[in-house]
């Protein structure tokens, strides 16, 4: 594997936490809404799921977003009567968003960005040093 090679897996790795970390910013800011109108459902949590990707032009394998889901588990509930979003029986969905899951992923993202990113680094270097020998 040539330097530039490994420099675009890096890339890749590093765009796909990135999307990672916005399908969890978006999760986060939406865990406190509910529906509209009596009964409605709330924000459904997103996922995001991998997949291998190969590059055409050097064949390495590197890593993209498979797509962009919907947990589908079920939510919570509350009793509050007086909620515009409350049904017959008073009680009003909740987004099925949990921050402390939302905080590990978002953790995980960060450190895979970051691992990503010094991979990327040491290649840039070593391609310094490289052209450094030559001179």
């Amino acid at each position: 594997m040539d330097l530039n090679t490994a420099v675009n897996v890096s890339a890749s790795g590093m765009d796909a936490q990135a999307q990672r970390l916005r399908v969890v910013a978006e999760n986060l800011a939406n865990q406190d809404t509910t529906g509209s109108t009596p009964g409605a459902d709330p924000y459904r949590r997103k996922t995001i799921t991998f997949q291998e990707a190969i590059d055409p032009e050097t064949g390495a394998t590197g890593v993209g977003v498979k797509e962009i889901g919907q947990d589908m588990s079920d939510f919570e509930t509350r009793y509050d009567p007086s909620h515009p979003a409350a049904n017959a029986q008073g009680y009003v969905k909740l987004a099925n968003v949990n921050s402390m899951v939302e905080m590990m992923d978002m953790r995980e993202a960060e450190r895979s960005y970051e691992a990503n990113l010094n991979t990327m680094q040491v290649t840039h270097s070593m391609m310094s040093r490289t052209l450094d020998i030559l001179k």
